[in-house]
């Protein structure tokens, strides 16, 4: 049976008087791509940014294959192996490509590793190799969104958070965004990703919750919440 990458136990997590995610229990597997799906508003990136540091917990407990994490510094966070892929990309944009990626590699201090990491990149995107001297803010919308996932791979991370990958991408950029996530997984790394696109994302997920209001109103294995008609009726309609 394979470790837990992470394990979220009663999680909440307040802005002032505002309750955005309200005691939460998340179980990833290493190894999987577990989906946290749900309108806007519903807590998916407040969580995300809780696990990475980012947003302090109100309450409860984030478990990092075993060790407590619960508001650890970011930075403290990110050397233990957790990467963000963050909403809305923020990349650098008046910096290259290749200064974005090393930006990315800032844990790293092992120059071999760094190495075998941008190999990794290029074998996933090769358009950034193409584009290494680039200006980063000039790229197109799905190669900025590459550029944020492999920024977040730089710091070869056992567990990658992505934040709505897929938003604002014509369809074929975003089946090939999909496509390299299952390639990803393929090579070991744990994925927790955030989406709005859930059809898409319950295809290439193992496991998946649906957050409603900062509650977890359904959860389970992917292929079963792919059928399930409350879902169906919800998000997977309209896809």
């Amino acid at each position: 049976m394979s470790e837990k990458a992470l394990v979220i136990d009663g999680l909440s997590v307040r802005y002032g008087p505002i309750s955005a995610v309200k005691n939460i229990h998340i179980d990833v597997e290493e190894g999987s791509v577990v989906a946290l799906l749900g309108a806007n508003g519903a807590g998916k990136t407040s969580t995300l940014q809780t696990i990475s540091g980012l947003v302090p917990a109100a309450g409860g407990k984030i478990s990092y294959f075993g060790q407590d994490i619960t508001n650890m510094e970011p930075e403290k966070i990110a050397r233990l192996g957790i990467a963000q892929s963050p909403e809305g990309r923020q990349i650098f944009p008046d910096l290259t490509v290749g200064e974005n990626l090393k930006v990315g590699a800032f844990t790293v201090k092992d120059k071999a590793v760094i190495d075998q990491a941008y190999e990794r990149v290029y074998r996933h995107f090769p358009i950034l190799k193409e584009r290494f001297k680039q200006q980063a803010g000039t790229l197109s919308g799905g190669e900025l969104q590459m550029l944020a996932i492999a920024r977040a791979l730089m710091s070869n991370p056992r567990v990658l958070l992505l934040d709505e990958p897929s938003l604002g991408l014509a369809p074929l950029i975003v089946t090939g965004i999909f496509h390299i996530i299952e390639e990803i997984k393929k090579e070991g790394t744990t994925v927790v990703i955030v989406e709005q696109n859930a059809l898409q994302t319950l295809k290439i997920a193992d496991y998946g919750y649906v957050l409603e209001l900062g509650e977890i109103n359904i959860h389970g294995p992917a292929s079963e919440l792919i059928k399930d008609e409350r879902l169906i009726e919800a998000y997977l309609g309209t896809q």
